[in-house]
């Protein structure tokens, strides 16, 4: 900032010193020796110009303080606490404002990702079902063939990021017997990807991404140790290949058990939660309203042959899910 000039007080230099000390007619310069002039010294006491502009700074200054004093202030008002109660209000009653399950997806949504497993394609029912639900999402008849355009989709999952450096929790049904691949991030970029840990007897695999995006957002996971049924959660994720999608719930309860429909693997600790869920959910986050990971989804309920969601499904805790991938427990 620039500094303002400052004046000084001192004399004006020598021409001034010069001026006080003029010789007499013979040429002395001793003060005893200059006629005595009574008037030169009111004249110089007196300086008109400069008393002339002392007075009027000082009639000014009266006049303005005087002004602010008596003008009237219109247009002005104190708001009181009243006043800002009744503003918060209406706003509260005219805004639309975004649930909590809205804020939740919003928060986890930059760390979700499409999972795509190529190879052969999956002969069991519940790759059947996948596989017309997909037809469906792309207008195409239930029981159509997909154009073999490269490899071919064997399953279609969810992920979700838990470090930047592009690890990504899943579950292994999605990935298991796939001789690729490939994961979308939030952003659209898509990489290829390897598996690099699993954890069979929970359902888990840990995915290492090949390229990632330049600002990649891992999760936040929070422990379950003080969940609770009835408690609020989003589960986000690709059902039938269709997303991200969301949907909300509660937990139905803790510490669940279930066994495939084949018998072939039974799970324990799970987390029951009524949150809608398909296949193509199986390996994203189940999340509370701060947007903190609590389980990877992981399996739906249906003593049908439908293998849709009927208002049961399955998490495993992120406990668990954590330990898969290294990650100390909490």
């Amino acid at each position: 900032m620039r500094r303002p000039a400052f004046y000084s007080r001192s004399p004006r230099g020598p021409q001034h010193a010069a001026a006080t000390d003029v010789p007499d007619a013979s040429g002395s310069t001793d003060p005893s020796a200059v006629p005595t002039d009574p008037g030169a010294k009111i004249r110089r006491r007196w300086q008109p110009g400069r008393w002339s502009f002392g007075l009027l700074l000082a009639l000014c200054m009266g006049f303005s303080v005087t002004a602010a004093l008596m003008w009237p202030h219109a247009g002005t008002r104190t708001f009181t606490q009243k006043d800002i109660d009744a503003a918060v209000l209406h706003t509260l009653q005219t805004a639309t404002l975004p649930s909590q399950a809205a804020k939740a997806a919003e928060i986890i949504r930059p760390s979700v990702v499409r999972v795509v497993g190529y190879g052969p394609e999956k002969t069991t029912p519940e790759a059947k079902v996948e596989k017309r639900g997909r037809n469906l999402a792309k207008g195409k008849p239930p029981e159509g063939d997909e154009p073999p355009a490269g490899p071919v989709e064997r399953g279609v999952g969810t992920g979700v990021v838990i470090v930047d450096k592009g690890i990504i929790l899943t579950n292994l049904h999605v990935v298991a017997g796939s001789e690729s691949i490939k994961v979308t991030f939030a952003d659209g970029l898509e990489a290829p990807a390897v598996v690099t840990g699993v954890q069979p007897e929970n359902d888990l695999a840990v995915l290492q991404a090949q390229k990632l995006p330049d600002d990649l957002i891992p999760a936040t996971m929070r422990s379950t140790a003080d969940l609770q049924p009835g408690d609020q959660v989003v589960a986000v994720g690709f059902p039938f290949g269709i997303g991200p999608s969301v949907s909300a719930g509660v937990v139905s309860g803790l510490n669940r058990s279930f066994r495939s429909p084949e018998g072939k693997q039974e799970l324990g600790n799970l987390i029951q939660f009524d949150a809608a869920a398909n296949p193509g959910n199986s390996g994203g986050p189940l999340i509370n309203m701060n947007g903190e990971v609590l389980g990877i989804v992981t399996a739906i309920l249906n003593p049908t042959q439908q293998r849709t969601f009927i208002g049961i499904a399955f998490a495993v805790p992120i406990e668990n899910a954590a330990t898969a991938a290294g990650s100390p427990p909490f």
